[in-house]
């Protein structure tokens, strides 16, 4: 047994600078051994959800998880989660790259790669954005909508953008048209969220006004040039994060970023202008517990 087991290792040990066609045995023996671990990895994860995710807490479509979940989801990674958390709120707190956050983590000593980064982004960050979204305070129901232009991909496309009279970010939406139906697919989605506003401010698009008669909204709806300025100066938010970007690659990647961006700014946009200095402390201590909160749960 000792024999056959040092021999299978000299074999692995050889496979590392061989290919698979040199040595077709022991790439079959270790491709074996490893669809075994893989099933063993898959049985313990159903047992795992059979045991600690109860009712809808770990349905898929945006259900949020449970706590043994969020902590399973970090296993097989080589750093530990603290610094996932860290690198990510990094990124989507601040107007940085993915290579702005690794010379941050090698200034602390933590040897990383742009790539990883940008990797445990799109992995945790939607479910540390939909739990951030859950613990948020219920927006105010004046309603301020606008769209912007954006360049993807040598494409001439609109963002749709709704925010209410705070700068808080309700909705926002990418789209390749600037008519009746992008509106009307941007109200939906607000009555869907958020519900019946109080009073809708727009420009003088007129397609803002088809979209309110087709869906027959009887809140008072305000239209002018300058009474708009609320979500006139909340694209610039959107602007610096494009320009750092070097502009959105695609809908798809833009519309996902977009969505995780809002909601960590929606958490962390103190509007430290308006409150002195010790409010100011509060209520930042409160938005990093909020953010603590949604990673730790």
């Amino acid at each position: 047994m000792e024999k056959a087991a040092g021999s299978f290792g000299q074999q692995a040990n050889d496979l590392e600078t061989a290919s698979f066609d040199v040595l077709p045995a022991v790439g079959r023996k270790i491709h074996h051994l490893a669809d075994r671990e893989l099933m063993c990895w898959h049985s313990n994860l159903s047992v795992y959800r059979a045991r600690h995710c109860h009712g809808n807490r770990c349905r898929k479509g945006g259900q949020p998880y449970s706590r043994g979940m969020a902590l399973l989801l970090h296993r097989r990674h080589r750093f530990p989660p603290a610094v996932i958390q860290h690198a990510i709120w990094l990124y989507l707190r601040f107007t940085v790259s993915y290579r702005d956050v690794e010379e941050l983590l090698a200034q602390r000593g933590l040897d990383t790669s742009y790539e990883t980064v940008r990797r445990w982004v799109l992995k945790f960050g939607p479910l540390i954005a939909r739990k951030l979204q859950q613990r948020r305070p219920r927006p105010s129901a004046l309603w301020h909508l606008d769209e912007m232009v954006v360049r993807i991909a040598g494409r001439r496309m609109y963002l749709w953008r709704a925010i209410d009279h705070e700068g808080e970010i309700l909705e926002m939406l990418v789209q390749r048209r600037r008519d009746r139906k992008a509106a009307v697919r941007l109200m939906r989605k607000l009555l869907r969220k958020q519900g019946l506003p109080k009073l809708l401010v727009t420009d003088k698009l007129g397609s803002y006004g088809a979209a309110f008669r087709q869906l027959g909204l009887r809140c008072p709806h305000q239209q002018g040039l300058r009474q708009n300025n609320r979500a006139e100066n909340s694209h610039q938010v959107v602007r610096r994060r494009e320009r750092k970007m070097q502009r959105f690659k695609s809908a798809a990647s833009a519309q996902r970023f977009l969505s995780m961006h809002a909601v960590v700014y929606n958490t962390f946009n103190l509007q430290r202008h308006l409150v002195c200095r010790s409010t100011l402390r509060a209520l930042r201590a409160e938005a990093n517990a909020c953010w603590q909160e949604a990673v730790a749960s």
